[in-house]
């Protein structure tokens, strides 16, 4: 079997090609075979409040792509374009790595890889933020 496997928690959200799915009480897997279903699991989600770094600029807009409210052409220009722009902040091997496979998971339109790449970098952008007082 290919494709994408969810694990929910009980009662666990995840918006499916626009239609959000709970899970129940217990435990389950859902196995995904459509090939670029737009998923995204709620818990995951950036609100529109919380967009305030560069970082979930970017995030967000990968995230709208998932959720249906992006056009994924227009938003692949969008992510590349901070993507570069994040490379001359995070310039360690370990974010550039994360950077490339976000680079690559976009030009390939897997966006759920992409901003699962980029929330990996959000830590390290605390950290910066918080070492230059902003």
């Amino acid at each position: 079997m290919t494709g994408l496997v969810l694990k929910l928690a009980p009662c666990e959200r995840v918006l499916i090609n626009g239609a959000v799915i709970e899970n129940g009480d217990k435990r389950s897997r859902l196995a995904i075979l459509t090939p670029n279903a737009h998923i995204l699991r709620l818990r995951d989600a950036i609100h529109p409040e919380e967009v305030n770094t560069p970082v979930r600029r970017v995030c967000y807009i990968a995230q709208l792509v998932l959720s249906g409210d992006a056009d994924p052409k227009e938003a692949r220009h969008q992510i590349i374009r901070g993507i570069e722009q994040l490379s001359q902040v995070f310039t360690d091997h370990d974010s550039r790595l994360q950077l490339t496979t976000a680079t690559e998971a976009v030009l390939g339109e897997q966006f759920y890889q992409a901003m699962k790449s980029l929330r990996a970098l959000l830590p390290r952008e605390a950290r910066l933020l918080a070492a230059s007082g902003a």
